[in-house]
């Protein structure tokens, strides 16, 4: 049978007209599917939506929040700070046409805050001092607005200037405000000339020489007429601030007024009152305070006044007079509780009784007891081929040595030298063997196919006096002097035996793998300080705190923007007078402290050194630290930053053009924070700038290690072997750091294999053949620590 044909359908939508609407819904009924649940998702999708919505909601709630609290009824005037790009710009008089523009009257004229009903807005205008780098820097730190201001007449000549309008110290400034983090910035420029034309191009000119020095987003503005002030204030009004990351995490006040109240009960002591508007966050009473400069204080209470500057005040001359009512409108007081207040804990205390030994027990009595008798019955070791006879002369001498070696163990016991597990055994037996005799002990070779001229002859040097010694290796060194490859290098001194003189130092097999106890031998000054088990966790812990304190229901606290008047305790009068002069000139800020940021710790910062600062920064020498609005006095050790290891080499000076880790004793503090380093030369008036960084972390535990090389130089090579002298001056150290690896600067690694003669000459085996121009070099390792500070902070010697 054959297949039947089978044909395809023909290739058409609809078959037939009736089933061509079959796909279609009627109208009713697409509006009721339409209707039902659009806005319901299910599952995934609908989780998905609103958390996307929920973030929205989150993030137009904190805009409207922060808009609120830059910009609305109760925030707090915005600062301004004048900063004189050139010595040259006249500061007074644009501050006087800021003032005038938004006061609308002539009493803004003895204020520098001003409240102005037309722009809604309230201006606290400052005016930086040319030349005075620690009161642009405290300007700096606290200010909502830096406006640069330039000058059409100005010109600078200077050479260290990278702009025709930008003097050094202008440059400096700006480096330093860098460094701390640049709030919002404007340029203002003033002195234009009157002609349209001229006055166009000048300020396309000032435009294109000043823009590479500030951010992308800093706008330049004229500012001759009050057209132009007009502008830049209706902007200004509506600008979006920007101010760093660590003055949004804890509140602070610039202090309007300072004043002190002395105490009868105790002439010493005053309190201190600073007067002015809460910012950033609020401020409880139940907070320790940090005065800048001064120290941690505890708050003793707190009055909310009346704002003397509101925003609805009357145009009819019925507003609050700053100097009359100020005092006497008190609103609120706040006293704090002693159950919740910070306690002003700086040290930890110490115990003296805490590393002393208790009372021994009966069985440690008992192991004493037998341990004596054990070594009364112990036989002394003799060295090898010494009859009964031979002994009988040599016990009495060799009672004498090792009693003596003993005692002085006894004492070197807390700094001696401990080498590695894997060669201390062999040093103490090699010790114990080789004691006796040194001449037999350089004669008696093990590898006598190899020996060399030097092996069995006395050495050219032994009879060189220590003149001549000294004259020798200052001679090598001189050779050697444009090697700058090994900076660590030190002599072994002639008069004191290497290994009493380098007891602390210990040697490493590999400063990367090998361990290092970081609780071991530790300093007296780490029983005063604190330190954290999880710092990270716990530092979440204390702004989590810091969030909550800020609570509708805290009675405690005061909301960011009030007017009050602080009332800080026990600050010494004589503090408190300085304050109240150095008012007049320069801000007196203090900013609320977080949990534990009065303790002291070991903090470690990375900072780099100023460009233009040419003087040698030495470590642990007396060096100023501005870390946020703190100011202390430290004695830093300077580190490489290790990525790979856990230890640390130390570095004797603060190098130009690279990143270094600096470590001191301070009060703890929570990143992140700038850092500005100031140095008082001797012959100077004024501190300099000398570094520039941000703190890194808080570790007591991190190692850090000084290397020292000691250098020998060989005298007579012979293929793999070589004389090698001046490493050391006597054989006993030669034997004592017998264990420890030599290198060479060529490359070679090798060993030290036995003393030669008496003055400290050794033989030594590498890896390879050693070239008669090398340097043997040995490494020593020892953990240092910062210096504690003898003064505290800085303006407490002015």
């Amino acid at each position: 049978m054959g297949r039947v044909q089978v044909n395809k359908a023909h290739k058409t939508r609809f078959s037939s007209k009736s089933t061509r609407n079959v796909h279609k819904t009627s109208l009713k009924t697409k509006h009721a599917i339409s209707k039902a649940d659009r806005n319901v998702g299910k599952g995934a999708r609908a989780a998905r939506m609103q958390r996307n919505k929920t973030a929205r909601d989150q993030k137009r709630a904190a805009l409207l929040k922060a808009k609120r609290a830059s910009c609305g009824v109760t925030s707090p005037p915005r600062i301004v700070v004048l900063f004189g790009l050139c010595a040259s710009v006249d500061l007074d008089s644009l501050a006087k046409d800021l003032i005038r523009q938004l006061s609308d009257d002539s009493a803004g004229d003895q204020t520098s805050t001003v409240s102005s009903s037309e722009y809604r807005l309230r201006v606290t205008v400052l005016k930086a001092p040319h030349g005075d780098l620690l009161t642009c820097m405290e300007m700096a730190k606290v200010a909502d607005l830096i406006a640069f201001v330039a000058s059409g007449n100005s010109y600078c000549e200077d050479e260290d200037s990278a702009s025709y309008y930008i003097d050094s110290f202008g440059n400096q400034c700006l480096s330093v405000f860098r460094g701390l983090g640049l709030p919002s910035t404007v340029v203002l420029i003033r002195d234009l000339p009157l002609e349209m034309k001229r006055r166009h191009d000048l300020k396309k000119i000032f435009r294109s020489s000043l823009t590479s020095e500030f951010p992308e987003d800093c706008r330049f503005f004229s500012a001759d007429t009050k057209d132009e002030l007009h502008k830049f204030i209706w902007l200004f009004r509506e600008q979006k601030l920007s101010v760093p990351v660590w003055r949004t995490q804890r509140p602070y006040l610039l202090a309007q007024e300072v004043d002190l109240l002395r105490e009868d009960h105790d002439p010493e002591n005053s309190t201190l009152i600073l007067t002015g508007y809460i910012r950033a966050h609020g401020l409880s009473v139940n907070q320790l305070v940090h005065i800048s400069g001064v120290g941690d204080f505890q708050l003793k209470k707190i009055d909310v006044l009346k704002d003397p500057f509101p925003l609805n005040a009357r145009k009819n001359g019925d507003a609050m007079n700053f100097e009359e009512d100020s005092h006497m409108l008190v609103m609120r007081c706040l006293g704090p509780d002693p159950r919740k207040q910070e306690a002003l804990l700086v040290e930890n205390i110490t115990d003296p009784l805490t590393g002393e030994q208790t009372w021994p027990t009966e069985e440690e009595l008992a192991d004493a007891v037998k341990n004596r008798k054990e070594k009364r019955v112990k036989k002394r070791t003799l060295p090898r081929g010494t009859s009964e006879y031979q002994a009988a002369w040599i016990l009495e001498d060799s009672d004498s040595e090792v009693s003596d070696d003993d005692d002085n163990d006894d004492d070197e016991n807390d700094s001696a030298m401990i080498l590695d597990e894997e060669t201390s055994n062999l040093a103490a037996q090699d010790i114990t063997d080789n004691f006796f005799d040194d001449d037999q002990v350089s004669l008696n070779l093990r590898d006598s196919d190899e020996e060399t001229e030097t092996d069995s002859m006395m050495v050219d040097g032994d009879q060189l006096t220590k003149e001549q010694i000294k004259d020798e290796i200052q001679k090598i060194k001189e050779a050697h002097a444009e090697d700058e490859e090994f900076p660590d290098e030190v002599e072994t001194p002639l008069d004191v035996p290497a290994r009493k003189r380098f007891a602390k130092y210990r040697s490493v097999k590999s400063f990367r793998t090998s361990s290092w106890d970081p609780k071991e031998s530790l300093p007296p000054e780490y029983a005063r300080i604190f330190s954290f088990e999880n710092f990270k966790r716990t530092q979440k812990h204390v702004f989590a705190k810091a969030l909550e304190m800020e609570g509708p229901n805290q009675d405690d606290c005061v909301a960011a923007g009030a007017y009050v008047r602080l009332y800080v305790k026990d600050v010494p009068t004589s503090v408190a007078t300085k304050l109240s002069t150095l008012s007049k000139t320069m801000p007196i800020v203090a900013c609320g402290l977080l949990q534990h940021e009065s303790k002291m710790s070991v903090l470690h910062f990375s900072l780099k050194k100023y460009d233009s600062y040419t003087l040698p920064i030495k470590a642990k020498e007396e060096l100023t630290f501005h870390v946020g609005f703190r100011q202390f006095i430290a004695r830093p050790v300077f580190s490489t930053d290790n990525i790979n290891s856990d230890k640390h080499k130390m570095e004797r000076f603060l190098h130009a053009g690279r990143f270094s880790m600096a470590s001191i004793y301070a009060p703890i503090s929570f990143a992140p924070l700038p850092l500005i380093v100031l140095k008082n030369a001797d012959n100077a008036s004024s501190a300099a700038i000398a570094a520039i960084g941000s703190l890194r972390s808080i570790d007591p535990d991190r190692i850090i290690l000084k290397r020292i090389i000691l250098t020998g130089y060989p005298q007579r090579v012979s293929k793999l072997k070589a004389s090698v002298r001046y490493m050391f001056h006597n054989p006993e150290d030669v034997r004592w750091f017998k264990p420890v690896e030599v290198w060479t600067k060529c490359g070679r690694r090798g060993r030290i294999k036995e003393p030669v003669g008496t003055h400290g000459f050794m033989k030594c085996v590498f890896n390879g053949v050693l070239q008669q121009h090398d340097t043997v070099c040995m490494s020593l390792y020892k953990r240092v620590y910062p210096k504690w500070p003898e003064r505290r902070f800085p303006l407490l010697d002015l």
